[in-house]
């Protein structure tokens, strides 16, 4: 129980920053049908129109 716990406090964490190059590049890999509006809106305002 404690592990789950500690998994949901902290993964979040682990995730790159919005506009960050370390973001930019999960949203290359990740299929484009699984992006929701705002990672598309996201994505073209900080990865492609920098």
């Amino acid at each position: 129980m404690y592990a789950a716990l500690l998994a949901v406090v902290f993964l979040p964490a682990c995730a790159p920053e919005v506009g960050s190059d370390a973001w930019c590049k999960q949203m290359e890999d990740k299929e484009k049908g699984d992006w929701t509006v705002n990672e598309a809106t996201d994505f073209a305002k900080h990865c492609v129109f920098k």
